[in-house]
């Protein structure tokens, strides 16, 4: 069986641009022939998540308000890669700030699709060894974080009940428990 051919994208302008969203809109014809004159999508910077283990096997996890759901989250730290920045040293600078940890060595697990229909954008998963605490957290005025550690074990029942359900942080953490 093919791959099904991808839509051809005949005009593409940009709906809303602000610092903190910008919305594409582009007009597509579909394999069929048929168009579709405002199909938008979301241009996302890259997101760089860590899945950080300390020594006595427990992962760094961060607890925060989400306003998109209006909930506060249980997840991994990270955050939206800078221009020009790598995926491992954007993961890296994330955790610190976020939670004032640093791991001896970052591995890749794996770069995820967030929202493939209509954002841009990956999730580039990484595992941290022998974390440790060694500076102060630096947090975003937007940002209000309480950390987290939990033993590796335990991971899979706090997903199961729904205490992590960010799906960027459940395939990762799910990814590094078979690593």
């Amino acid at each position: 069986m093919s791959a099904p051919p991808p839509w051809r994208t005949l005009a593409s302008e940009v709906a809303f641009d602000h610092r903190w969203y910008r919305l594409r809109r582009d007009t597509v014809e579909l394999p069929g022939g048929a168009i579709l004159d405002d199909y938008f999508v979301a241009v996302r910077p890259d997101v760089a998540l860590v899945v950080p283990l300390t020594c006595a096997c427990e992962v760094v996890l961060v607890r925060q308000y989400k306003h998109g759901i209006g909930e506060v989250t249980l997840e991994l730290p990270g955050g939206a890669i800078d221009h020009g920045e790598t995926p491992i040293a954007a993961a890296a600078r994330e955790l610190r700030e976020e939670t004032g940890y640093a791991c001896r060595s970052l591995e890749p697990i794996a770069a995820l699709l967030q929202a493939p229909s209509n954002a841009t954008n990956r999730v580039h998963g990484f595992l941290g060894r022998a974390a440790q605490r060694v500076a102060q957290p630096r947090l975003d005025a937007t940002e209000e974080i309480s950390i987290e550690r939990v033993r590796l074990t335990e991971v899979e029942h706090l997903i199961r009940r729904g205490e992590i359900a960010a799906t960027d942080s459940v395939a990762l953490l799910l990814l590094a428990l078979v690593a």
